[in-house]
């Protein structure tokens, strides 16, 4: 027997037409190849949602009978697959009224998918096709914010003439005849079901986790901060070192540098870029455990370093080279990086004049007095040292 790669979790949102939860199954099971067998359901809903999903699918028999007819093993739709969404003050919302519910669903939907996506032998299968238009849109955006590459969102489109209508749940396997009434029970015509078309549609979309911090507990914050942060690092310019003529570029801008403070700014662009503790991250963002001490740039290994860009300055057999090499046998003293670091940065404020970009490209220190970290807060995207 295979092994399963993920734990299958569906989430619905869900208003007064159950239907969808029947339909959104009948398109990952029978319909799917291969299948895809749920492990654990929930349904996002009100508690209006909540009695008519009892009513239809549990005690009519509707989710039983989809099961039987499919020769499906129990689906495992309990009671606490049922979540009911609730307000600020903990109270179960019949419908959702008014702004405050409306952002009291959202903050809830997305706290509910961040814990979902939390655990990462799960794959999460989103479901747009219920609920008020603000539940569905929360729901992707939730999923935009916090799901992985392997998570999935659908919708899920039926035939028109069968979409509204109460007794349809499912293409059913044998052809059944639906007769469709007007307000006073008279029959106007009828359906039949072999003429229906359900349409399960994968939808990409735009995953944006481990990419942003997404600190903030509410849906405002998340959105709030993403944006902050989506706006950082888009103005963001690109910076590269070029040791041969000894300055640096920042987007279109060329700023030269006296060959000492140009090793010493590598030095800590180095840092940045080939000693990130998380390489597999995508982005820094607030991140600044690469950040060293100025103790660490005073070690032997770090002047050597510095002692290589210097030759891509002055060539391979300069006398400078050496001459640096004699100055700190075992390193640039630590008072010399300090004075180092505030030129550079002076240098920097001098060129760049831009109060926007300069927090990204300066040496930054941060920490308690004798115990500092300083490094960049550019991303280690943006930044490229030269090889030669």
């Amino acid at each position: 027997m295979e092994t399963k790669k993920y734990r299958e979790i569906l989430i619905f949102v869900a208003g007064a037409t159950p239907q969808i939860i029947t339909e959104t199954l009948y398109g990952l099971i029978p319909q799917k190849k291969p299948p895809v067998w749920p492990d654990e359901i929930f349904i996002l809903t009100t508690e209006t949602g909540r009695k008519k999903i009892q009513e239809e699918l549990i005690n009519k028999g509707r989710l039983a009978a989809f099961q039987k007819e499919f020769h499906l093993d129990q689906i495992p739709l309990e009671e606490k697959s049922i979540i009911v969404l609730t307000d600020f003050q903990g109270d179960s919302l019949d419908d959702i009224r008014g702004a405050e519910q409306n952002e009291a669903v959202g903050d809830l939907i997305a706290d509910f998918i961040r814990k979902k996506a939390g655990d990462p032998a799960s794959r999460l299968h989103c479901s747009l096709a219920g609920g008020r238009k603000t539940m569905s849109f929360y729901l992707g955006s939730a999923l935009q914010l916090f799901g992985r590459p392997w998570d999935k969102l659908y919708h899920v489109l039926v035939s028109p003439e069968f979409e509204s209508h109460p007794d349809f749940f499912y293409k059913p396997k044998k052809n059944r005849v639906l007769p469709v009434k007007d307000p006073r029970g008279k029959i106007m015509k009828r359906l039949n079901t072999k003429e229906a078309e359900i349409s399960l549609v994968e939808i990409p979309f735009l995953s944006l986790q481990g990419k942003l911090s997404l600190n903030g507990k509410s849906y405002r914050e998340l959105i709030a901060t993403s944006q902050r942060e989506i706006n950082t690092a888009t103005i963001q310019l690109p910076l590269k070192v070029d040791f041969k003529d000894h300055l640096i570029e920042i987007g279109n801008r060329t700023i030269e540098m006296v060959p000492m403070q140009l090793i010493v700014y590598a030095a800590f662009l180095r840092e940045k870029v080939k000693r990130c503790r998380y390489p597999a991250k995508g982005a820094c963002l607030e991140c600044t455990d690469c950040f060293p001490t100025l103790v660490d740039l005073s070690s032997k290994q770090a002047l050597e370093e510095m002692a290589e860009d210097y030759r891509k300055i002055y060539g391979l057999k300069s006398a400078r080279v050496e001459e640096f090499l004699r100055q700190w046998p075992e390193g640039m003293d630590v008072e010399a990086l300090r004075q180092h670091r505030s030129k550079i940065n002076q240098r920097l404020k001098e060129e760049l004049g831009d109060e926007i970009l300069l927090p990204f490209y300066m040496i930054s220190a941060m920490g308690k007095h004798g115990c500092k970290r300083h490094g960049l807060r550019l991303e280690k995207s943006k930044i490229a040292l030269a090889t030669d």
